[in-house]
């Protein structure tokens, strides 16, 4: 398989599409990107500081360039509006984009800001900032930036508990998550507390949000994952194209990004320790779960003519 698959049609339609005509759903592109060849340890090694590894949701690196690459043009503005230890304006700067941030946690925005420095050459720095806001509150601290951004790039909390897994001090005698790394904050205010309605309303004025941010034409990229609470299955990618649409976008494609790395034929897994104990306790209670080995990247566009001359999208 081709590390760079390209962009294929699909006759199934994607989490979320609309029922047109005789209750027939309608196609979304499908694409396939193994960004996963590479650990994420490996990919962020030297590249990032240590301490971002305390950070409960990061993304993928090779995601989020090849994020910044499909949907966005050199000197184009990348706006990431839950921007966490800046992974996603990393790759942009690094790929010759402006890129702005914002990040609710004053720690988060401040290692974020590390990462920057550290990774990128002083001309790559310059074209990246953060700043400390709530995405909720969008334009808020962005106002400066609504009706020009190219792309929104970002990835939410995933509507479930998150936390960095801490296997030696769990045999040690200490908690398997430890409670400073629940949730990204220890304000219940912040969105990655949010969980069923509460979330879906929270993200719902982000997406809002993320409309006014984007010129027409502007394409709106959420990085998602399906997960289980209580033996159920929240379809995050299905709520996210909704939700997305009813602040006014239109769905334009749907991407599978794999978590595993292809080797051969085969795919190879790379499961946490927590992923394999709930998949084995979950099995144990006859649940047929399986280990997930992706993350479902919904790609939306902001309709109307686009304001920047001889493009038509994002690219």
């Amino acid at each position: 398989m081709a590390t760079t698959p390209t962009r294929t049609s699909n006759s199934h339609p994607a989490p979320g599409a609309p029922e047109t005509g005789a209750g027939r759903a309608e196609a979304v592109p499908i694409a396939l990107w193994p960004v996963a060849q590479a650990t994420a340890a490996t990919q962020r090694a030297r590249r990032y500081l240590p301490a971002s590894t305390a950070h409960p949701g990061k993304m993928l690196p090779a995601l989020a360039a090849r994020i910044v690459a499909e949907y966005s043009r050199p000197g184009d503005l990348v706006v990431d509006p839950m921007c966490g230890t800046g992974t996603t304006l990393v790759e942009a700067a690094g790929l010759a984009r402006r890129a702005v941030g914002l990040e609710l946690e004053p720690k988060w925005a401040a290692l974020a800001r590390a990462n920057l420095a550290h990774a990128l050459d002083p001309a790559a720095r310059r074209l990246a900032q953060v700043r400390v806001g709530d995405a909720t509150a969008l334009p808020g601290r962005l106002a400066n930036l609504a009706g020009t951004v190219d792309l929104v790039c970002t990835s939410p909390p995933y509507g479930c508990e998150a936390g960095i897994i801490d296997k030696p001090g769990w045999l040690a005698g200490g908690r398997l998550c430890p409670p400073d790394s629940r949730d990204y904050s220890d304000d219940p205010a912040n969105l990655g507390h949010a969980r069923g309605d509460d979330y879906a309303v929270a993200m719902a004025a982000v997406y809002s949000g993320c409309w006014a941010l984007l010129r027409p034409g502007g394409i709106l990229v959420a990085v998602t994952k399906n997960t289980r609470r209580g033996g159920r299955l929240l379809d995050l990618a299905a709520l996210t194209v909704t939700l997305a649409r009813q602040a006014g976008f239109a769905y334009l494609q749907h991407v599978v990004a794999l978590h595993a790395a292809v080797r051969d034929s085969a795919l190879v897994g790379r499961p946490s320790y927590w992923q394999l104990t709930a998949v084995r306790a979950a099995r144990a209670k006859g649940l047929p779960v399986h280990l997930v080995a992706h993350e479902d990247v919904i790609v939306m566009v902001k309709p109307g003519p686009s304001t920047r001359k001889g493009a038509a999208g994002g690219r």
